[in-house]
C-alpha cells in the first residue's frame, strides 16, 4: 500500500502531485514527499515490524514506492548500534554509541538514499541518471542503476578518492574526474540534461533520497527501543540525512510511535569547509558558500548545500548546534576509536568523535548524555597506517622485543 498524499516545496509549503518525474520546486527549493500519516497509522503498527526481515525496507509504508516491483535492492541491512565504552570513560562522556553505516552496500549510508531514488526513478521510467560526487554517493548510484537497467553518469572532483572512483566504474558508472569542486559541477549536470536527457540525481534536487535517508532515524528509534538519544552527531556536507532523520522523527510522533523527546541535532564540519557552522554563529537562514572549501575530509567537501536551511532549522529546533573541527584532529580521532574499542571508523565518521570530545570539553554535551555518532562509511575505503616492521623467518626472533 501507499500512502504518499503529495510532494511539497520545502521553503514555501506549495503542493505539488505526487507520482511525477520532479526536482526542484517552482521556487528553485528541494520538494519533499508528504504521506497521509492518518491512514498510515490505520493500515500499521510498529509492533508489526518485528515480523518483518532486518533491513530498510520494512518500513516501506514510510517510503514512495507505488510498486513494490520498483524496489531496486542490495540487500540494505539495518546497521548495528555499537557501544564504545572505552572512549566514553576516557572522555568523561555518557553512554556512546556508533552507528556503523559502513554496513550498507557499497559500503556507505548512500545506499539508503539512493536505492529509493533509483526505485522511485525505474518506476517513472528513468533510464538515465547523472550526479556530481565525492565519490560515495556515485558508487551507490552506479551500483542501483546497474541493478535497476538504468545508465549512471558519475562526474568526480580531480582530488576524489581513487578507491570510489574506481568503485564507480567497477559498478558499470560512466566516471569521470572533472577540474574542480563539487559545487563546481553543476553545469556540467545542465548541460547533459538537455543533451542527453539524464534525471538529475544531485543531492536534494530530486525528492526521493531524503527519504532513503531517513530510514536512518526510523531505524535508531526502533533499535533504542522507540526512545532517541539525547544528541546525534552527524557529519554534514549535503546534509541529506540530517534532513531527513528530522522528519522521520516527526512521523514517528505522528504516527504515535514515539513521544515529543528530540534528540539535539549537531551538524559537524570541517573549520575549513563549514558554510552551516558559520550561518548557525551568525543566526541566518540560508548559508553563504564558502569559497575553496578544501578539506581532507571527503565528505565534507561541501562549499553549499541546497538544503542549507532545512539543516539550520533542524539544528534550532532541536536545540542542538553546528560545530567544527580541524582537519589534523580527524585521523588521531579515527586511531584512538579503533583502538580503544575495535571501531573502524571512516574520516567523516572520525570528524563527529573529535566533535564530541570537543562540544563535552566546551560543556556544550551533557557528561550524562546519551550520544550516537554516524560513521557514514567503511573506514576499509580510506587509507590506512603503513605497517613496516619486517621478521625474518630464517633468522633468530627475539620475542621480548616484539
Amino acid at each position: 500500500m501507499n500512502f504518499v498524499s503529495h510532494l511539497e516545496c520545502s521553503l514555501t509549503g506549495a503542493r505539488y502531485p505526487a507520482g511525477r518525474l520532479m526536482g526542484l520546486s517552482e521556487a528553485g527549493k528541494p520538494l519533499l514527499v508528504r504521506y497521509d500519516l492518518d491512514r498510515l497509522r490505520r493500515a500499521v503498527s510498529k509492533e508489526a515490524l518485528l515480523r518483518r526481515a532486518p533491513e530498510m525496507w520494512r518500513y516501506r509504508e514510510l517510503l514512495p514506492m507505488r510498486d513494490a516491483a520498483s524496489i531496486v535492492s542490495l540487500g540494505e541491512m539495518m546497521t548495528p548500534l555499537i557501544a564504545a565504552p572505552a572512549t566514553a570513560r576516557r572522555l568523561g562522556g555518557g553512554e556512546l554509541l556508533v552507528k556503523d553505516e559502513g554496513r550498507l552496500p557499497t559500503g556507505s549510508f548512500k545506499a539508503r538514499g539512493l536505492a529509493v531514488a533509483v526505485s522511485m526513478a525505474k518506476e517513472l521510467g528513468v533510464t538515465r541518471m547523472a550526479m556530481p560526487t565525492a565519490g560515495n554517493a556515485g558508487a551507490a548510484l552506479a551500483a542501483y542503476c546497474t541493478r535497476a537497467g538504468i545508465e549512471s553518469y558519475v562526474f568526480c572532483p580531480e582530488d576524489a578518492p581513487d578507491i570510489t572512483v574506481s568503485e564507480i566504474a567497477l559498478l558499470g558508472g560512466r566516471a569521470w574526474r572533472v577540474n574542480g569542486i563539487i559545487t563546481e559541477l553543476a553545469p556540467i549536470l545542465d548541460g547533459g540534461t538537455a543533451a542527453l536527457h539524464w534525471f538529475n540525481a544531485s543531492t536534494l534536487k530530486e525528492p526521493y533520497r531524503v527519504e532513503g535517508k531517513k530510514t536512518m532515524g526510523i531505524e535508531l528509534a526502533e533499535q533504542l527501543g522507540w526512545e532517541l538519544p539525547d544528541a546525534i552527531f552527524y557529519p554534514t556536507g549535503g546534509g541529506t540525512g540530517l534532513i531527513g532523520m528530522w522528519k522521520a522523527f516527526a512521523e514517528l510522533e505522528a504516527l504515535g510511535w514515539i513521544g515529543g523527546k528530540r534528540p539535539r541535532m549537531v551538524a559537524v564540519q570541517s573549520a575549513t569547509c563549514a558554510p552551516i557552522v558559520r550561518a548557525f554563529e551568525e543566526g541566518t537562514e540560508f548559508a553563504a558558500p564558502v569559497e575553496g572549501g578544501h578539506t581532507s575530509v571527503p565528505g565534507l567537501r561541501v562549499p553549499a548545500t541546497l538544503g542549507d536551511f532545512l539543516i539550520l532549522r533542524a539544528l534550532r529546533e532541536s536545540g542542538g548546534f553546528a560545530i567544527a573541527v580541524d582537519d589534523d584532529e580527524v585521523e588521531p580521532a579515527r586511531a584512538a576509536l579503533a583502538q580503544s574499542d575495535g571501531i573502524h571508523l571512516c574520516p567523516e565518521g572520525a570528524a563527529t568523535l573529535a566533535a564530541y570530545q570537543k562540544a563535552l570539553a566546551e560543556g556544550r554535551i551533557g557528561r550524562g548524555d546519551r550520544v550516537v555518532l554516524f560513521n557514514c562509511a567503511t573506514g576499509l575505503k580510506y587509507p590506512m597506517p603503513p605497517v613496516t616492521r619486517r621478521l625474518d623467518r630464517h633468522q633468530p626472533i627475539d620475542y621480548t622485543a616484539l
